[in-house]
């Protein structure tokens, strides 16, 4: 059974609530796909459970911000001459490039794959994304290969907005690659629900 904001105080109080899509399909004998409140590290939290139909369920979080908040991107554009930086960094399209770098994609995200023991995001996991250019991109990745100067154009975005989840303070993100750099920018958000 689906859990109505009705139902989800009762179940709350009758202690009914899972750890896992597996257990949800186990003890309750559910096969369908869908969104279910599962208690994930004393947390409750609302969980996309997906391949309900296998011995292999897999949770998932919806993200709620939209598409358009959740995407990653290695960026196309080469300067013909890169050892520069041109217009302080900002990213323009009448530069002196070549839109031809073979890794270059932009992949949107509308739910991220959650281990739920380890409480984080499988980055790699493609299932509920739209590529909208080039080779798809995992989650909170970004790229490109337009200069060798510190000049990151690649880009991604993260919003776990309304979803009870937010990303670790001590969630690093590493350069790879010759000549890479990394510029971070984290919002603070007061109520991550």
């Amino acid at each position: 059974r689906l859990f109505s904001k009705n139902m989800f105080v009762l179940c709350i109080c009758l202690g009914e609530l899972f750890t896992s899509c597996r257990e949800v399909q186990i003890k309750e004998e559910f096969r369908k796909d869908g969104e279910y409140f599962l208690r994930i590290k004393n947390k409750i939290l609302q969980i996309y459970c997906a391949d309900m139909q296998t011995s292999y369920p897999k949770e998932y979080v919806s993200l709620r911000s939209g598409q358009t908040d959740n995407f990653s991107e290695v960026y196309g554009y080469r300067l013909q001459n890169p050892f520069e930086c041109p217009f302080n960094g900002s990213r323009r399209q009448d530069c002196f490039c070549r839109n031809d770098y073979p890794a270059a994609g932009y992949t949107l995200f509308h739910k991220v794959r959650l281990d739920v023991s380890a409480m984080q995001i499988i980055t790699t996991d493609l299932l509920f994304t739209q590529t909208l250019l080039g080779r798809a991109v995992p989650f909170a990745t970004a790229g490109d290969c337009y200069s060798a100067a510190k000049c990151p154009q690649g880009q991604f975005s993260i919003n776990l907005t309304g979803t009870g989840l937010k990303v670790a303070e001590s969630t690093k993100w590493v350069a790879q690659g010759n000549y890479a750099t990394v510029k971070v920018h984290r919002s603070q958000v007061s109520n991550p629900h």
